[in-house]
Formats: structure tokens, sequence, C-alpha cells
């Protein structure tokens, strides 16, 4: 009896040990295994949530404590969890668009775009913009010309008609394309007291006025029947009329570079101010340039082109970079923070732009050499956008003599930069960086008008109806045809339809956390917004299928790439014409799409693990 009570007491001695094994050794096995698991992601994935690496590095404001605020990585935020049953919830939601959801987005645009235009021209026009909570009409303030917000846009010219007359024929509506030009035929004059600033001029008026002429005088007509009978280029005389007025800006300037604004009577006025940011100055050659051939006057694109050579050749030597404002008789920066959004953007979109429409390989030349340094000095974060360890790209804005960031923000406009990146074929760049603004629109609802990524936090708060986001999800689905970019263009038109719609059309909204509302609706809402919202959803619009190629210019304004503006009509005694064709590919072609590869081009654009790390860095998660 006594040896079976000592067995049974060993084996009882044994199973409680075996217990005690199991939870010490065997679930705590599967626990430092299952964590271990989690850890894997966030060193071969970088998805740990940890300070942005970049952020500590050449920081002269601000404290990085601050990035870190509520992202502390615990079971909850596992990587893991995004999963069940082995699917992948970014994957599910965006990796398909029916058809007829499409065609319901393309009409919804349609509809935003005349609801809008509608109502401009019922209590509008012709004033320059309208005024939609009002139900109003907007001109100059002319009791304070110091308001530039506004007198730098509105010149009492008609802006928001002729800014859409293109938008008019790719929606196909040609009848009221034809009602609205003989309106400005009729109606618009440039022989009026208004300061305008020379940029937003050039890029609204004169730009939308030599695209409706195009359209109009094209013997392709791939729109269909757009010729207008009895028309006698007066669209085009007008242009010339305009531009004429907008030259003495380039007048009595030490360096070529042009005054910011103009009186479209007097020319410069007497007060006007030496500074001038370097988009303003050195975005004016596309409009200029085609003009030019228009007219057979060189002289146009002669004195934009000296701008542009002016401003790249006090670029930095030491970064290859320029700054954001500059004195245009000394040529000393005034401002030297160089970034891609206010005040730099356009810049760079028409080196490239000009030397796809007219073949001048400087102007090639120039643009990549600024790409080189845009990626070398601005650019931080991990080199491959969709492999790799480390924090999401981004692009800071920096010193430009020594690329030192010089602080935390970035603003909406830089959103274009996507698009500009599709039409120089850097796709994959182009992908991330879409990524960390639609994260953002996700998380307001709209874009501020500057975010702080390291409080993830507005800076500025206002949304005036900016186009950049749509833009550039428009050329990144004409590159990939991936279903992603129809489900970003949904939210951003359901976004516009809820927070943005008033009475009268749609406001700019004044704190994109609270969604007040300010009383304007700028002409870029329907010239821009409104166009590449429908273009997104409208696979078989003749600017997809026509043998013809277009390019947008900076205010969306559609123009061919045509032989005939890569020839001079006059000649040119320093430089040869080159007719070279460029090898610059098109952004309404999709043969950019050879740069995704065929099984990605129906998943996500950017692995889930990088768009959740992204989702988190903007404070989704």
């Amino acid at each position: 009896m006594q040896w079976r009570s000592i067995v049974i007491g060993l084996l009882l001695f044994r199973l409680a040990l075996n217990c005690v094994l199991w939870f010490t050794f065997g679930l705590g096995f599967y626990q430092n295994f299952h964590s271990q698991k989690v850890d894997l992601y966030g060193e071969n994935e970088k998805v740990a949530f940890e300070n942005p690496s970049w952020l500590n590095h050449n920081l002269q404001n601000g404290d990085s404590k601050t990035w870190s605020k509520n992202v502390k990585h615990t079971s909850k935020n596992s990587y893991l969890n995004y999963f069940e049953d082995g699917k992948d919830e970014y994957a599910q939601k965006y990796n398909s668009f029916p058809d007829n959801l499409k065609v319901k987005m393309k009409d919804m645009a349609k509809e935003m775009f005349y609801f809008g235009y509608d109502n401009y021209m019922k209590y509008a026009f012709p004033e320059d913009e309208l005024n939609p909570i009002d139900c109003e009409g907007r001109g100059p303030d002319v009791l304070n010309p110091s308001n530039i917000n506004i007198n730098d846009v509105l010149g009492n010219y008609s802006l928001t008609l002729i800014d859409i007359l293109d938008t008019l024929v790719v929606m196909g509506n040609v009848s009221e394309f034809h009602k609205a030009v003989k309106l400005v035929i009729e109606t618009v004059s440039f022989d009026k007291d208004s300061t305008v600033q020379v940029f937003e001029a050039n890029i609204r008026i004169l730009g939308g006025l030599i695209s409706a002429h195009i359209l109009l005088t094209d013997s392709k007509q791939p729109f269909g029947n757009v010729g207008l009978q009895d028309y006698d280029n007066e669209l085009l005389h007008l242009a010339h009329d305009l531009a004429v007025r907008l030259l003495p800006a380039f007048e009595n300037t030490s360096t070529g570079i042009p005054y910011p604004r103009v009186n479209l009577k007097r020319g410069v006025p007497p007060d006007s101010i030496n500074e001038t940011c370097t988009a303003g100055a050195g975005s004016l050659l596309v409009e200029f340039g085609i003009l030019s051939r228009l007219v057979g006057d060189s002289t146009f694109e002669w004195v934009a082109r000296r701008a542009v050579k002016a401003l790249w050749k006090l670029r930095s030597n030491e970064t290859g970079l320029l700054g954001n404002v500059v004195n245009i008789q000394t040529g000393q920066w005034v401002s030297k923070q160089s970034g891609l959004g206010a005040g730099m953007d356009s810049f760079y979109e028409y080196l490239l732009k000009s030397y796809i429409l007219f073949g001048d390989k400087e102007d090639h030349k120039m643009f990549n050499a600024a790409y080189e340094s845009i990626q070398s000095h601005l650019r931080r974060g991990r080199e491959a956008c969709n492999e790799g360890e480390g924090d999401p790209p981004l692009y800071v804005n920096v010193n430009m003599f020594n690329g030192q960031i010089m602080n935390t923000w970035i603003d909406s406009l830089q959103a274009f930069f996507p698009g500009l990146q599709v039409l120089s074929g850097d796709v994959e760049n182009a992908i991330c960086l879409h990524a960390f603004y639609y994260a953002i629109w996700k998380r307001f609802g709209a874009l501020p008008e500057r975010y702080n990524w390291q409080l993830q936090a507005p800076d500025v708060l206002f949304y005036p109806l900016r186009p950049e986001l749509v833009e550039s999800t428009y050329l990144l689905y004409q590159a990939t045809k991936n279903p992603f970019y129809l489900h970003v263009g949904m939210d951003i038109l359901q976004s516009l339809e809820k927070y943005t719609k008033v009475r009268c059309g749609y406001a700019t909204l004044h704190h994109v956390v609270e969604k007040s509302k300010e009383d304007r609706m700028e002409s870029f809402f329907l010239s821009e917004t409104c166009k590449y919202l429908f273009l997104l959803f409208d696979e078989d619009n003749p600017l997809h299928k026509s043998e013809n190629k277009y390019i947008f210019t900076t205010e969306g304004h559609v123009v061919p790439i045509d032989k005939r503006f890569r020839e001079k009509v006059w000649k040119d005694e320093v430089v040869v014409a080159n007719t070279e064709k460029p090898e610059v590919r098109p952004a309404n072609t999709s043969i950019n799409c050879n740069r995704i590869p065929d099984e990605r081009r129906y998943a996500l654009p950017l692995k889930s693990v990088y768009m959740r790390q992204i989702d988190h860095m903007v404070g989704l998660l």
C-alpha cells in the first residue's frame, strides 16, 4: 500500500509539474512567438509606431515627441488585427469598383458642376465669382485695393465664365459652350482699371481663352462639331489684348523677372513691390508660348522664357534648389524656403509641360536637374515606396542652401506633385505621396491649407475647394487603371457634397474640423475640381479616346500636343528651334501603365501595411 501511495504521489507531482511547465513555457512561448510575429512586421515592413527617423534630423523648430502621441504599439494596434479570416480590409474596400457606380459618380460630378455653373450664370454673371451662400456676384474689392486675396484674382472680366469654357466642351455640352463663347465675345473687355496678379490673369483668363479658341478651330474636332459659325478668332484677339496689357510687368526689371502685378489700363502701379514668388514669375511659359505661336509674335514666349532662365540662374550652387520669394531687381532671395507647394509648385510643372508642348530640350534638362535636387534634398523616408524599411516618403520644406528642414508643415498645393510625377514617369513615388494626402482628406473630409505632419494637425484650417488632390487622383488612375483611385474620387465627391454644398453652389470651408464656411466659390472649383472628377469616372470621354493627345495647363485647361506648337514661325537668331519629337509621355495615355506590373493593376497600388502606416501617421488609427 505504501508503494502505491508513493507512485500515486509521484504521478500527481509530475502532472502538477507538467502543468506548471506548460503554463510557464508552453503558453509563454506561444505568447512570445505571437509578439515576435507582430514585431517582424514592425521591422521588415516598418509599421512599428515610432517617431519618423527623418523627424529627428535637421529640425530647427518643433518637438519631435508630439509625433508619437497616441501611437503606442499595443496589441490593439497590431497589423494582424486588420485581417479577418485572412482577408485584408484595405483590399476588400478598394480592389473593385462596379460600372454602375462609376456611372453614378460621373453623373454626380456633372450635377455638381452644373449646380455651381447655373447659379453663377443666374446670380453672378457678369461678375467674376459667385458668393454661393448669399447667391450674389463678387468682383474686385474697390474699397480696399490692398485686399490682394480678392484683387489679385478678380479683374472685373467675368472670370468664372472664361475659366470654365473648355469644361463645357469636356462635358459634351456644345450648345452651352457656344452660348458662353458668344457672351464672352459680346461682354468681356480688358480695358479696365483693375490691378491683377500677372500669374492669375495668365493661367485663368489667358489660358481659358486660348484653350477655347483651339477647341473652336481644331480641324480634327475630336469632341464633335465644336466649331462656331462666323467665329473670327475673337477669343484669340482677346487673349492677345490681355497679354499685351501684361507685358509691362516685364519692363524696368533688372533681372528679367516680372513684377507680380499690373494695372490693365496703366501698367505696373507706382507703389508696386519688387518681390515675387518663383511660381508666379516662372509659370507663364505655356500660355505665353502657345500665344506666340498662334499669333506669330515671339515677344510673349521670349519674355516668359527669359524669366524662367533668370530664376534658374539663381538656384543654389550647393543643392540646385530655388527659393520661394525673390527680389526682381537685385536677384536676392527674400525667402530661402524651398518646397513643392505655394510659391513654387507650378514652376516645376511648367518646366516639364513646356518641354512636352514645345520640344525645347533645355526645358527638359532643367526639369531633370530640378527633379534630381528635389529627390536629393526635399524627399525624406524610405528609398522605395512599396517595399523595404523606413518611414513613408514625404517632401518637406528646406533651406535652399543647405537642405535643412525649415518647418514641419506641408500645404495643400503640394498635392499636385504626384500628378507631375506621373507625367514624368515616376509612378511609384507618385503613389506614395498621393496616399499621404488622401489619408489627410479621409481624416478631415477636406485638405487643410497647411498640415503639420509633426503635430498631426492643421496649421491653416481653411479649404477653398482646391483641385490638386483630384488632379493627381485622375492622373494616377489614367496611369494605373487601379480602382483604388475611383474610390478616392468617390470619397472626395461625397465629402464635397456633404460639407461644402450650400444654397447656390459650393462654399469654401473656413475650418476643416468644424466645417464652418466662407461665402466664396473660386473659379477653379468649376474649371478644375469638377472637371477632373468628371473625367475620372468618364472612361469614354473623347479626351481619352481621341487619337489627339492633350495636356492640362496648371489651371486645368485642355490644350493639344500639336506639332505646330513645336514650330516657330519667326526666326530665332540665337537658338534654332528643336523640332525633334519629345519622348515624354502625355498624361492622358495609358502607356505609363507599363511601369506598373500586371499583377498589381487590380491589387492595391500601395501595400496594405504601408497604407496603414500612413493612416496612422495622420491620426486616422
